[in-house]
């Protein structure tokens, strides 16, 4: 069916999804997004701004475009069409800022980074976290810049891994839990102690965990492995024993 959207024109691809049953449209939008040709695309996005139903099939289009294994530019430009200078309900902001994060990524992935739409993207990203008020808005803004893994946003997230409200710091950690090693530098790790070994104020012992973990999994040195090997003797059992299995498996 995809090879087959991959030869159709546009006209076609978007009487298909006018004219399809509703119970079979998010397979088509499914199929559609998998096919990424321009044609595709394109009647994709006239489709959905012309949707009786726009919400649940403008979700899921986000979703599949998270998901999607080598994603094209082209289809990072149509999620950020689809988000720039609309109302949209939060879930869908929600989803859709996610999308793009993940999107970026994969795209900087293919070393595609230099792509003015991914510039675009990274800008929509971070003008999203500026512009959060709300702390749930402020977590949804770093797990996208998470997906995103750009080294450029690491000091961001480092500042609110330390500085933020519970949920905020979680998640931050969280997203520099998935950059590789050659990004985790001193920096980040003196950020990583000061939050395992609470210097500054009290963490949450998800953050700590996270933090131990990015800590031993990044070339760790045997004084943090000695301090945080010290620190589990404080720490609630089930957090202790993972920390020491994950020593154990580390030497």
């Amino acid at each position: 069916f995809i090879q087959m959207l991959r030869r159709a024109k546009k006209r076609d691809v978007l009487q298909l999804l006018r004219r399809a049953p509703e119970e079979t449209r998010p397979f088509l939008v499914e199929a559609a997004v998998a096919t990424q040709s321009v044609a595709s695309l394109a009647a994709l996005s006239d489709f959905l701004d012309s949707s009786q139903e726009p919400k649940p099939l403008l979700e899921k289009f986000l979703y599949t475009a998270a998901f999607s294994p080598r994603p094209s530019g082209e289809l990072l430009h149509l999620v950020l069409d689809k988000l720039d200078g609309k109302q949209l309900a939060p879930e869908i902001w929600e989803t859709g800022i996610v999308a793009v994060g993940s999107l970026v990524g994969k795209l900087c992935q293919q070393k595609l980074c230099g792509l003015q739409v991914v510039e675009r993207g990274v800008e929509t990203l971070l003008r999203g976290l500026r512009g959060a008020k709300e702390e749930p808005e402020v977590v949804i803004s770093l797990l996208a810049l998470g997906n995103a893994r750009l080294p450029q946003t690491i000091p961001t997230l480092l500042e609110h891994a330390e500085d933020g409200p519970t949920a905020v710091t979680t998640a931050a950690t969280s997203a520099l839990q998935r950059f590789p090693a050659p990004h985790i530098s001193s920096k980040v790790k003196q950020a990583m102690r000061r939050i395992f070994h609470q210097k500054r104020k009290s963490y949450d012992k998800t953050c700590r965990l996270a933090a131990a973990e990015i800590l031993l999994d990044n070339h760790p040195l045997p004084m943090d492995v000695i301090n945080i090997l010290l620190a589990t003797s404080e720490m609630e059992t089930e957090v202790a024993t993972f920390l020491l299995l994950k020593v154990q498996n580390i030497l």
